[in-house]
């Protein structure tokens, strides 16, 4: 991501937002403390299958997993697949870690922090399927450059995935959605919209669950977007 130029609004070099907010109660905290560093993906050399689970299973990737419940529910889903996910806030990792406490999920493996410095670490073609469900959409066009949906990002996920691998993303803010359409659309000889008809992405596909992020939207009113990209050979 280096070869990027930080104030060019069609790339970002890094993730912005908070990383911390209300404390965290004591089972939180222990779970941080035990767990976090049981399953945390290591701070060098390559992120993969074999390194991360000792084997050839197919490799998911979620950038800002929010609570992790679409991590959890995934990883639950497919327990022959590993899973990467990569959240910045401290109580969001928290409560994913309660996931994977519950649910007894040991195909899961997290990162507290920025998702592009790991996902640089994934080798070219490794990734089964990458998500970024409900990103912030810096709505403002000053902001524009610190949005996750942008060439050098999108660019970035293309390379991971494998030929027929997925990109699946998100949104309910109408400003991010057609700034997403914009980008993915610059991109369309890498990545094919599955999409025939509008109800392809106003419904929620099959195993996609919804999040904590979607349901508040729609308590807002707000609509919902689904979006399914395969990576072409």
């Amino acid at each position: 991501m280096t070869a990027h130029k930080e104030g060019d609004p069609t790339t970002l070099s890094r993730l912005y937002g908070r990383s911390k907010g209300k404390a965290l109660r004591a089972s939180q905290q222990e779970l941080v403390d035990t767990l976090l560093p049981q399953i945390t993906v290591p701070d060098e050399g390559p992120v993969s299958s074999q390194t991360l689970f000792g084997d050839d299973r197919p490799l998911h990737f979620e950038i800002g997993f929010g609570g992790g419940e679409h991590l959890a529910y995934r990883a639950d889903l497919l327990p022959d697949h590993g899973f990467v996910g990569c959240e910045p806030f401290l109580n969001g990792v928290a409560q994913a870690l309660t996931h994977v406490r519950d649910d007894a999920l040991g195909n899961a493996r997290l990162h507290m922090g920025d998702a592009l410095q790991v996902l640089a670490r994934v080798p070219d073609r490794a990734l089964s399927f990458a998500y970024l469900l409900h990103p912030d959409p810096w709505p403002k066009a000053r902001h524009a450059k610190r949005r996750m949906m942008n060439d050098g990002p999108v660019e970035l996920i293309a390379a991971k995935l494998k030929p027929g691998g997925e990109f699946r993303f998100g949104t309910d803010h109408p400003v991010y959605l057609r700034h997403a359409l914009m980008v993915m659309q610059r991109h369309a000889d890498t990545f094919e919209w599955l999409c025939e008809t509008p109800a392809d992405f106003l419904t929620r596909p099959s195993g996609w669950p919804e999040t904590r992020y979607e349901a508040k939207a729609r308590r807002l009113g707000h609509e919902v977007w689904y979006f399914r990209y395969r990576r072409r050979g």
